[in-house]
């Protein structure tokens, strides 16, 4: 059996897009301190990832894209050109001190977990999942595509066919036009429904291989267990993958600023749990998540899942303080955040009603050959 291994970077620990952008609270660092005041990372599992270089990112991207973010890393300016053609130095994909360095060190770690995996495995990349990277610009906070890099990693060392579960809450526009209409690579979204980048409409199969699933907001964990278990789990089965990749975003937890659904975080690791084993190789990323408590706690449990450790009632004093570190500025959860954030890092599960519209969904995607 193989020992989980965990792909991690200092790099994230400092690193910030900017004072305001979503991206300015820590995610991964928390993971690695959370991790290893619970005892469940020690130096056996952990890898420290490599900073892609840029020829191993032009396997997908554009040449002229990757050395803008070269040229723009150093000059700490964009320009109108890098702008236009490549949306550097926007709102949404602003300039920053390491705007290479940080998502080279994330896809490297992505590259990285492709040979690793290649007799086999199970490898937790939580800087990963950036999965709105075009090929020529950045795109929705994700500057490269690490989960097609990941993808084309696996595949470049014998692995065929793959399966990639996407469940953070925006659709991952970037990997449908990276493996769009693949015959050997499966692909499942679940998605909140007009939430941008407003694509992945339940019609649209990307070429045959893609089964994307729009929810309405509120979604609870009783509809996302439905989810799970008549399309996820069924359609990965009949597959047979060599590996899996899920992407398993924080975003779609009941606490986070930019989306509108209801899970707690027993819903994602479910969804986990469900998978595990259905393939010889688990490739999980991270994705979207932007209140810093939900995305710890999440991923520190998903680590805990991947190694089947317990979880217990009440954090030990050290898990506790990393979380009580953390801050949340600007924000009205982060001003007055509820004790449990502190000293656990299960929610209470969010069951619900069953939505007709959901079920409707799940058994239009479940039998489309």
């Amino acid at each position: 059996m193989h020992t989980p291994l965990f792909i991690g970077h200092e790099i994230f620990r400092g690193s910030s897009y900017g004072r305001w952008h979503p991206l300015r609270v820590p995610r991964v660092s928390t993971v690695i301190d959370l991790s290893r005041a619970m005892g469940w990372l020690p130096r056996s599992q952990y890898i420290t990832s490599p900073r892609a270089k840029p020829k191993a990112l032009t396997r997908w991207h554009t040449p002229d894209y990757v050395a803008a973010l070269q040229r723009v890393e150093a000059d700490q300016q964009s320009t109108e050109d890098d702008l236009r053609r490549h949306d550097i130095g926007s709102l949404t994909n602003p300039v920053f001190t390491e705007i290479f360095r940080r998502p080279a060190t994330a896809a490297g770690g992505s590259i990285l977990a492709g040979e690793l995996l290649r007799d086999g495995g199970v490898i937790y990349n939580p800087a990963g999942g950036t999965h709105h990277g075009m090929p020529d610009r950045a795109n929705g906070f994700c500057y490269l595509n690490d989960p097609v890099l990941a993808m084309k990693s696996l595949r470049f060392h014998g692995v065929q066919r793959i399966a990639y579960i996407d469940i953070d809450a925006h659709h991952p526009d970037g990997v449908e036009v990276g493996f769009g209409g693949d015959p050997d690579c499966l692909m499942i979204s679940v998605h909140e429904d007009r939430l941008w980048p407003r694509t992945g409409p339940v019609e649209n199969d990307a070429g045959g291989n893609a089964y994307n699933l729009p929810v309405p907001r509120g979604l609870n964990d009783t509809e996302m267990g439905h989810i799970r278990d008549h399309l996820i789990l069924p359609k990965v089965q009949a597959f047979k993958p060599d590996a899996i990749v899920l992407l398993c975003g924080a975003d779609a937890i009941e606490e986070d600023p930019l989306s509108h659904l209801s899970l707690s975080n027993n819903a994602h690791w479910a969804v986990l749990r469900g998978l595990m084993g259905m393939a010889p190789r688990l490739l999980v990323l991270g994705g979207g998540g932007y209140n810093p408590w939900s995305v710890g706690r999440l991923w520190a449990g998903v680590w805990a899942t991947l190694n089947q450790q317990e979880l217990p009632d009440r954090l030990p004093e050290k898990a506790e303080a990393v979380l009580r570190g953390l801050r949340f500025d600007g924000n009205r959860r982060g001003k007055n955040p509820p004790d449990h954030w502190f000293t656990t890092l299960r929610d209470s599960p969010r069951e619900g009603s069953l939505r007709d519209e959901i079920k409707q969904l799940v058994r239009q995607l479940a039998t489309r050959d």
